[in-house]
């Protein structure tokens, strides 16, 4: 793992992490289960497993191109070639969607331990259009595995989430709240809700009575 003063240290390791943790979990999948729904309407977990894959190259990519100091998009065909790519692979046997998840979370691993300081401040550009900094994807990527871990369907629910993980995502997905509230709507005071909960909410991933429904998050 990269430990260069510029690396985003504690980010690559929790990245390292939850990547084992997602690839221990969909080595447990059979056929049936990748066949079914996820969490997400309209998408099977075969779909979701892809995503995930494709989304690891897509930052091996931008991490290629910002050593070489080049801007790339995430997605060079955009959201279009987003999505035909995981509609593509989204009907393969649990096996073949397994072994292409290592493939790719092992490609990425060992792209980020493999760059030179100065590239860690070069930037790219994400599916939204967004510019980023290389060293903030570590941290995109570890939300995407959290979040998506969820959205699988096995099990593992939003109070798997880690300490970690909520202290780190919480503060910044609070601060966009207020956009994506109807005009009426009043956010839940800080600690009014448990933590996971709150966070959860934030990512569309928990609903309550009581709560305000949020405009989508991306």
């Amino acid at each position: 793992m990269a430990t260069t003063p510029a690396a985003p240290v504690e980010a690559l390791a929790a990245v390292h992490e939850a990547e084992g943790r997602l690839l221990g979990v969909v080595a447990g999948f059979d056929d049936e289960f990748v066949a079914g729904p996820s969490q997400l309407p309209g998408w099977t977990v075969g779909h979701l497993i892809t995503h995930l894959a494709r989304n690891a190259d897509s930052h091996t990519r931008r991490t290629a191109a910002a050593i070489d100091g080049v801007m790339v998009d995430q997605y060079p065909g955009g959201m279009i070639q987003r999505t035909s790519e995981i509609d593509a692979g989204a009907a393969r046997s649990a096996r073949a969607l397994h072994a292409d998840l290592a493939d790719a979370c092992g490609r990425l691993l060992a792209a980020w331990d493999g760059v030179p300081d100065y590239a860690w401040a070069n930037v790219t550009r994400d599916g939204s259009g967004r510019e980023r900094r290389l060293d903030e994807l570590p941290t995109r990527r570890w939300l995407e595995v959290e979040v998506h871990l969820v959205d699988l369907g096995s099990g593992i629910t939003h109070r798997d989430w880690s300490e970690a993980f909520v202290e780190a995502r919480l503060p910044e997905m609070r601060s966009g709240s207020a956009a994506r509230l109807k005009t009426d709507d009043v956010p839940p005071a800080p600690g009014a809700l448990d933590p996971r909960d709150e966070l959860a909410w934030l990512y569309g991933r928990f609903a309550r009575a009581d709560l305000p429904v949020l405009d989508p998050w991306s």
